[in-house]
C-alpha cells in the first residue's frame, strides 16, 4: 500500500519544480524526500531561504493535494534551508564528481567482486577512482585488490589511501588484523565510516565507488542520506530468496531519493567445461525480470566462473588478469555506459 501511495505522490509532485534547483519534484530529486508509514506521509523539501514565501505557497498546494490521495492518513511537510553558509557541512564530504554505492539485499552475491572490478574498469577508461570498503564486519576489498599494509597519516592528520592498479583504496581491513573480528555497535561503526570517508586524503576523484555492507541497516541508510550519492547499483543472484532482499534495497534507495543506476545479476549460469552448455544453477533471468518490473536498467549478467573466483582470491581483478576476456569486457562496457550517462 505504501508503495502505491508513494507512486501516487510522485505522479502528483513531478508536475511541480523544486524551489532550490528548479528540477521536477520526482523520485530522482535529492532535495525532495518522502517517507510513508501506515499512511502517514512525511516530506522534507530543501529550499532557498530567500524565497521562503514562494516555497510556503508550494508547500500548501502539495499538502492539500497529497491529503486527497487514497490511503493517506496525514501529511507532514517540512521545509529546510541553509541559514548560515559557513556552518559545518555534512560529515560525509569528499571531492568526487560521482559517488556510486554498490549494494545488495543480502550477503554472498558477489557485491564486493563487482565493486573491485568496476573500480578498476573505470580507472582503465581514464578516470581517477577511489574505492571505499564500507563493509565493517566483512571487509573484502584488501584481498580482492591485492593490498596489504596500513595507511599512514599526512601532515593534515588525514589517512593516505593505499593504492593498487591505479585505484585508491580504504578499508577497515587495513586498520585491524585480518583475523580480528569487528565487534562494534552502531555508533562505533558510524564513526569508523565517517573517518574512512572524510578523514582520508582522497584528492580529486572522478569516481568514488562505495562497497556497502549487505542489507538495509543504519550504515547503508546514513551513507545514502549523507554522502550525496550519484546513484546506486544493486547486485543479486537470480533466485527468489535473493530477489526478496533486492526489493528492500530498491525501496530504501527510492525513499532517500538515490537514483538506481541499474541491476546486475551474478552467478547467472555455469558454463560446463565438458559439455559447453549453460546450467542455470540459481534459476534464470531473475534479476533481469526484477529490473523490468521496477523499470530499472539491467546492466549485465555474470556467470558463476572459476577464473573470476581465483582472480578475487589472488587480488587480481579480471580487467587486470585477463583484460581481453569476456568478463573483463562486460565490466568495461558497464564502466563506459556509466561514464556516458553520469557525465552528460
Amino acid at each position: 500500500m505504501s508503495e502505491q501511495i508513494l507512486q501516487s505522490i510522485y505522479n502528483l509532485t513531478k508536475n511541480y519544480n523544486d524551489p532550490l534547483s528548479n528540477k521536477p519534484l520526482d523520485q530522482n530529486n535529492t532535495n525532495f524526500q518522502v517517507v510513508i508509514k501506515n499512511g502517514n506521509v512525511n516530506i522534507s523539501m530543501s529550499i532557498n531561504a530567500e524565497k521562503a514565501e514562494d516555497a510556503n505557497k508550494l508547500s500548501n498546494i502539495l499538502k492539500k493535494n497529497i491529503e486527497k490521495i487514497n490511503g493517506v492518513v496525514s501529511v507532514n511537510l517540512v521545509l529546510t534551508a541553509e541559514k548560515n553558509p559557513n556552518q559545518p557541512k555534512s560529515r560525509f564530504q569528499i571531492n568526487a564528481k560521482n559517488i556510486i554505492a554498490i549494494a545488495s539485499g543480502k550477503g554472498g552475491v558477489g557485491k564486493s567482486t563487482f565493486a573491485a572490478n568496476i573500480a578498476v574498469a573505470l580507472k582503465q577508461i581514464g578516470n581517477n577512482v577511489g574505492l571505499l570498503d564500507a563493509d565493517i564486519y566483512g571487509p573484502s576489498i584488501p584481498r580482492m585488490m591485492g593490498i596489504t599494509g596500513r595507511p599512514e597519516a599526512n601532515k593534515n592528520k588525514k589517512l593516505i589511501p593505499l593504492e593498487n592498479y591505479g585505484v585508491k583504496c580504504m578499508s577497515i581491513g587495513f586498520l585491524i588484523d585480518v583475523d580480528t573480528p569487528a565487534i562494534w555497535r552502531g555508533p562505533m561503526i558510524m564513526k569508523a565510516l565517517e573517518q574512512m570517508f572524510g578523514g582520508v586524503e582522497w584528492g580529486e576523484l572522478d569516481y568514488l565507488i562505495i562497497d556497502l555492507p549487505p542489507g538495509t541497516g543504519d550504515a547503508q541508510l546514513s551513507l545514502a542520506q549523507n554522502s550525496k550519492l550519484s546513484g546506486s547499483i544493486i547486485i543479486s543472484t537470480p533466485q527468489d530468496v535473493a530477489l526478496i532482499d533486492v526489493r528492500k534495497g530498491i525501496n530504501m534507495f527510492k525513499k532517500v531519493n538515490v537514483p538506481i543506476l541499474g541491476l546486475v545479476e551474478n552467478m547467472s549460469y555455469f558454463l560446463c567445461d565438458k559439455c559447453n552448455e549453460k546450467h542455470f544453477i540459481f534459476s534464470n533471468n531473475g534479476a533481469r525480470k526484477e529490473a523490468e518490473k521496477f523499470n530499472i536498467s539491467f546492466l549485465d549478467e555474470f556467470p558463476l566462473d572459476k577464473k573470476l573466483r581465483l582472480q578475487s582470491d589472488q587480488g587480481k581483478p579480471s580487467c587486470i588478469d585477463d583484460p581481453h576476456g569476456e568478463i573483463s569486457q562486460k565490466y568495461i562496457s558497464i564502466a563506459k555506459n556509466l561514464n556516458q550517462n553520469l557525465n552528460n
